[in-house]
């Protein structure tokens, strides 16, 4: 069965897996848009950009990652993935485990297109 490509002001994302206690996702970052600032009340959530350059707030840190660099994001840690390139896509995978891998388990704390609650 074809997976389904999700659409979002940001870019996109797919999940590639998923099971009782995890969700894998490739998600894909269009050029110089960001995810909103969230944290996951049941979720943690681990990175691994395939290609482009990330810039991570994990917690208190930033970090700025390329090919094969990841990042572990505990939950309730606030986060936020943006691609700092402005012409090529930034690819991460996304490995989410925790008690609910649902969308719902997003809380936004700053948003780039409008979606606070």
């Amino acid at each position: 069965m074809p997976k389904k490509r999700i659409r979002r002001p940001w870019g996109f994302y797919t999940v590639i897996n998923h099971g009782k206690d995890f969700k894998v996702k490739l998600v894909e970052v269009l050029p110089g848009k960001r995810l909103s600032l969230q944290r996951h009340k049941y979720r943690s959530e681990h990175w691994v950009v395939v290609s482009g350059k990330a810039r991570i707030i994990n917690g208190g840190n930033v970090l700025i990652l390329g090919p094969n660099q990841s990042s572990y994001i505990p939950k309730q840690t606030l986060h936020r993935l943006e691609n700092l390139d402005q012409k090529k896509a930034l690819r991460i995978v996304e490995v989410q485990c925790g008690f609910k891998t649902i969308e719902s388990d997003i809380e936004r704390i700053a948003d780039d297109h409008g979606r606070l609650e």
